[in-house]
């Protein structure tokens, strides 16, 4: 039974990426800070989820405290490391940009210092398709990358830095991933899919940036947790996009979550905010010729089962805060 040091376990992807280790087999030990950047009743309801698990071990810590994760690791000895933890987040990132270098650079600086350390010699990361701006579609991970456009998306690519430098030093063999718009049960309330979905239902308005015709390439999350397991058996140095493969129009999304409340949905328009991207779209050839992997869930199919799980779980999800 292969042992995994999971950070951000309660996180959206953190979870599912738990979740479907813990059901393979895996033994897990699961850290995460549970942090106040979003409402914490969904990350106590996913780590509920994951308690059910005998294979599951949880510590509430932040990774940029070192020394508690010498002493989880010294304890655990973990066969791989899989850094899930983030702050995540394009414009909140602008109103703090040194929350968000100090947990997803200093962080991944401590997390493979300890691996370098202990011998651990694979590392999983979570990046981004936040990284791309500019780029020419579809983003590919052979393009250059040079010039981030938010605090998080320069976090990120800092810590990728960080990463292949650990690689040529030490030997560890680093898979990052870049994750394309992730959504899905008990998604992130602060993006557009979980905040529009119960906004719709609850008949509010909801705010579009620009005019609705950015577009997304929308992932499921069920998918992108399947991704980053395949990443486990894989050597050397390596950057895998992870998206849908096909992006939609923000005015898309909202139709389809439209047809499946059964209600129409009320727009406030804001003017397009500068940090972000008016389109992504992933290139996933290197993710099937490494992983055999492609995304399963279509957007239409992912919505209709996310506001499923939305209607089965309203009770407690009407005193959920969004971000705004």
């Amino acid at each position: 039974m292969k042992k995994v040091l999971l950070t951000g376990c309660c996180g959206f992807i953190g979870w599912k990426t738990t979740e479907k280790l813990l059901q393979k087999g895996f033994q897990v030990f699961g850290i995460d800070d549970l942090n106040d950047y979003y409402d914490v009743k969904l990350k106590e309801w996913r780590l509920s989820n994951l308690k059910e698990y005998s294979n599951f071990e949880f510590r509430r810590m932040d990774i940029c405290d070192k020394e508690k994760l010498k002493n989880i690791v010294k304890n655990f000895i973990p066969d791989i490391i899989i850094n899930l933890a983030a702050r995540a987040g394009v414009r909140a990132s602008i109103e703090n940009p040194e929350i968000y270098f100090r947990t997803n650079t200093i962080g991944t600086l401590n997390l493979l210092e300890i691996s370098k350390d202990t011998g651990i010699k694979k590392f999983i990361l979570a990046s981004t398709s936040s990284i791309y701006a500019g780029e020419k579609l579809p983003f590919s991970e052979s393009l250059p990358v040079n010039n981030p456009i938010s605090p998080y998306a320069a976090s990120k690519k800092a810590a990728e830095v960080l990463c292949y430098t650990y690689h040529y030093l030490y030997g560890i063999n680093i898979t990052i991933f870049r994750y394309f718009t992730v959504y899905g049960p008990c998604g992130r309330p602060d993006m557009s899919i979980f905040k529009f979905i119960k906004l719709i239902d609850e008949e509010k308005y909801i705010t579009v940036y620009g005019d609705g015709n950015q577009s997304r390439d929308f992932t499921y999350i069920d998918d992108i947790a399947e991704g980053t397991i395949m990443g486990i058996d894989l050597t050397g140095f390596e950057i895998i996009n992870l998206g849908g493969n096909r992006p939609y129009k923000l005015n898309q999304a909202i139709s389809l979550i439209e047809k499946n409340l059964g209600k129409k949905a009320k727009i406030e328009y804001r003017p397009f905010n500068k940090a972000d991207m008016k389109a992504t779209w992933a290139d996933i050839s290197k993710a099937k010729k490494l992983l055999n992997w492609e995304p399963k869930v279509d957007l239409e199919e992912g919505i209709k089962r996310t506001v499923k799980w939305y209607m089965e779980n309203r009770n407690w999800l009407k005193d959920v805060k969004l971000n705004q």
